[in-house]
């Protein structure tokens, strides 16, 4: 009996060690929440591009349009009438925020496109 006794108290303390850890971990990162700034400049070279290159161009590459990879998807989505204003309404942004594209990029992502179209979609 008291073998078991013991055996549940172990489990217990390394349990609670355990729960503390996880708490800790989750409360470092479930609260760090990137902040955008709207009146930055939002340049296609160094912002988003690298948003269609880590996130879009399995699918997006030569095959399926817009081709989003670098050196093409700047033609492709402002010639393929991707990229018009308003930019809340625009099918870039349109597509990015609702149906199977809406996980691809999280909120702070989607909004840097929604800018760079507010700005004017500048090839920089």
């Amino acid at each position: 009996m008291k073998s078991t006794r013991k055996t549940i108290g172990t489990c217990l303390s390394l349990l609670s060690v355990l729960l503390i850890f996880l708490t800790a971990s989750c409360e470092d990162y479930r609260y760090k929440v990137e902040e955008v700034d709207p009146d930055a400049v939002v340049s296609f070279d160094t912002v988003i591009q690298p948003l269609f290159t880590s996130n879009c161009i399995s699918c997006h590459g030569a095959i399926r349009n817009p081709d989003l990879r670098q050196g093409k998807s700047y033609e492709s989505l402002t010639k393929g009438g991707y990229v018009t204003l308003p930019a809340g309404t625009s099918k870039l942004y349109s597509t990015i925020t609702s149906g199977s594209h809406i996980s691809y990029l999280d909120d702070p992502e989607k909004l840097k496109v929604l800018y760079w179209i507010e700005q004017g979609a500048q090839d920089n």
